[in-house]
């Protein structure tokens, strides 16, 4: 099998050509076939992660998706971050989140900690 590290753009590229083709008709896991297309992915992505870092989305950014996902109003998220004052001071980012509204947008709406900690 001849594959080697993707060092380059180029590189990266021409592995996404091999493989793009092969996502409509993946070849059999076990298969030298199979082999090659785990690798390359493989390699794909590690060059993404180290190339294009996908970074976590805004805090307000990910609440206000959460809020169009579910149809959400601000009177929904004064549970979660207080009065209605305060709720458009965080939309606005005039206020910061405090840990303990962190911890219900977290429970209570499900999203991941890691995007609200920011």
């Amino acid at each position: 099998m001849d594959i080697r590290p993707l060092h380059n753009e180029a590189d990266y590229r021409a592995a996404l050509s091999e493989v793009s083709p092969l996502f409509d008709n993946e070849p059999e896991p076990g298969t030298p076939a199979g082999d090659r297309f785990e690798i390359l992915l493989t390699l794909i992505e590690a060059y993404e992660r180290r190339h294009y870092p996908v970074l976590p989305p805004d805090p307000v950014e990910a609440i206000k998706f959460r809020m169009e996902q579910q149809g959400l109003t601000v009177a929904d998220m004064q549970p979660y971050i207080g009065s209605r004052n305060r709720v458009y001071e965080v939309l606005a980012k005039k206020r910061g989140l405090s840990l303990a509204m962190i911890r219900r947008l977290h429970t209570g709406l499900g999203i991941p900690a890691e995007s609200l900690i920011g």
